[in-house]
């Protein structure tokens, strides 16, 4: 005879998993924003700075860096908040991104950013797209080019490998001080340098000078991909190194209604 007994409380249910489109959608919004803020924060800067370069560059910086809390926080967990092509090309030389799904994101950003520099234009009665005239070129450039995104790309993998809560705070804090340790003003961020192309504002730069810039970001993300990834092995899980519950006690963890 069987003796019946309560039902432990259901676990909770796993967390729903955004699928491609969604994603997609949150990356695209997510660099549109991005841009928006960069480009924005620097118009507005420009205008109200009457000419003080630093007092413009402090304020495009921390404006950047809270954009960047606020947009990691709120759609990192549904798209895992790259915003930027050389993070994606990251996670899927990291086998992390499958390349369909990496080819999209990439897509979706440089389209997020182009609409990023239209809203920040409208925003401040500009052009919707005008082409800069700002020069950024020569090696010390392409050069603070590298290490912006050898430090944007490794921190965030470290952080994320060991302490993933922070990861926010990490890279915008890393870009802020990006602004002011780097001669380029760490782009690092093929999106965003494609979309201060086509903005003559205080985060322009010349076309021209495009292609050395994504350059010396793509070559800065992939060193640090390659450093970082065996910098930062993960430990073996305790669930690995725990040896196998017994089946009676997996029964009993599982919710059995009756006992014989």
């Amino acid at each position: 005879m069987s003796t019946a007994v309560a039902l432990p409380a259901s676990p909770d249910p796993l967390p729903d998993v955004p699928n491609l489109p969604r994603r997609l959608v949150a990356e695209a919004l997510g660099t549109a924003l991005l841009v928006a803020i960069v480009v924005g924060s620097g118009i507005r800067a420009e205008r109200l700075a009457a000419g003080d370069t630093a007092l413009a560059l402090l304020c495009n910086a921390l404006a950047t860096g809270a954009g960047l809390v606020a947009l990691l926080v709120s759609l990192g967990p549904v798209s895992g908040g790259h915003f930027n092509p050389v993070v994606s090309l990251s996670q899927l030389v990291q086998g992390r991104l499958p390349a369909r799904e990496a080819a999209g994101y990439m897509c979706v950003q440089l389209a997020g950013a182009v609409a990023g520099v239209i809203a920040a234009h409208l925003m401040f009665g500009l052009p919707p797209l005008a082409l800069s005239t700002q020069p950024r070129t020569g090696m010390p450039m392409w050069w603070s080019e590298y290490l912006a995104s050898f430090g944007l790309v490794g921190l965030a993998m470290a952080t994320g490998r060991f302490r993933p809560g922070l990861v926010p705070g990490v890279v915008a804090g890393y870009i802020t001080a990006g602004y002011w340790f780097t001669s380029s003003t760490s782009f690092a961020n093929p999106a965003l340098t494609l979309a201060c192309a086509l903005t003559d504002s205080f985060a322009g730069i010349r076309m021209m000078d495009v292609p050395a810039f994504i350059g010396a970001q793509t070559f800065g993300a992939m060193n640090a991909t390659l450093l970082f990834h065996w910098l930062c092995r993960p430990a073996a899980t305790r669930e690995k190194q725990r040896p196998a519950a017994p089946a009676r006690a997996w029964r009993r963890r599982a919710g059995v209604t009756s006992a014989d």
